[in-house]
C-alpha cells in the first residue's frame, strides 16, 4: 500500500525523532517497491533484497538529511537504486533483469479471454525482451514511470535530475524501446 504525502511527512517526522515504530510503518509501507527497483536494476533477488534492506538502513540514518516537505518515496528509491547499481558494478555483471518481479495489472473492468490473455502475455514477453538489452538509465525511467507508476515529479526526485529532463529521457528511452521491438526478428515480436 502506497502511503499519502502527508502521512509519510508525520512518519518521518517522527522517526527523526527516535520513534523506531514510524520509521518500521514506512519500511513496511515501501518494502515491496523498494524490492522491485532494486530488483530492476540488479535482476536477481537475493541482491535486490540486500540492496534494498541497505537502502532502508542507510535512509535512515539520512533522516537527518532528509527536507522536510519533500516527498518520501522518491528519495528513498534513489537511496535504493544507488544502492543496487553499486552492487551490480561490485558484483562486475550486467543485469539479468525481466521485470517478472513487477506484478501484472489486470482491469478491473474487463476480463480477457483466453486468447487475449495469451496475445497480452505474448506482448509483455516482447517488451521485456527488449527492456533486458536496454541501457540501465532506460530501464530505470521507465520501470519508475511503467512498472511502478512514479509521477514525473517523483520520478525526477528519484533520479536526480529536473522534471523536464525526466520527460526527455522517458521520451528517448521509449523511442529506443519501440526500435529495439522493431528490430526483433517476427516470431520474437508481437504487434
Amino acid at each position: 500500500m502506497e502511503g499519502r504525502p502527508t502521512e509519510d511527512a508525520q512518519l518521518v517526522e517522527r522517526a527523526r525523532h527516535g520513534d523506531e515504530s514510524a520509521y518500521a510503518e514506512l519500511v513496511t509501507r515501501y518494502q515491496a517497491l523498494a524490492a522491485r527497483t532494486a530488483y530492476v536494476i540488479t535482476g536477481s533477488d537475493a541482491d535486490a533484497e540486500e540492496a534494498a534492506q541497505e537502502g532502508f538502513v542507510k535512509a535512515y540514518y539520512a533522516l537527518d538529511r532528509f527536507h522536510a516537505g519533500a516527498p518520501f518515496r522518491p528519495w528513498l528509491l534513489r537511496i535504493v537504486a544507488n544502492e543496487a547499481i553499486n552492487r551490480r558494478k561490485a558484483a562486475g555483471r550486467r543485469p539479468t533483469v525481466g521485470l517478472s518481479v513487477v506484478e501484472d495489472r489486470p482491469s478491473l473492468d474487463t476480463a480477457l479471454s483466453p486468447e487475449g490473455a495469451a496475445l497480452a502475455s505474448e506482448r509483455r514477453e516482447t517488451v521485456l525482451a527488449a527492456l533486458r538489452q536496454m541501457r540501465e538509465e532506460d530501464r530505470l525511467v521507465i520501470g519508475y514511470r511503467y512498472f511502478f507508476d512514479l509521477s514525473e515529479v517523483e520520478m525526477a526526485e528519484a533520479l536526480g535530475v529536473a522534471r523536464g529532463t525526466v520527460k526527455s529521457r522517458l521520451s528517448r528511452a521509449l523511442v529506443r524501446l519501440r526500435e529495439l521491438i522493431a528490430e526483433m526478428p517476427e516470431d520474437h515480436r508481437v504487434e
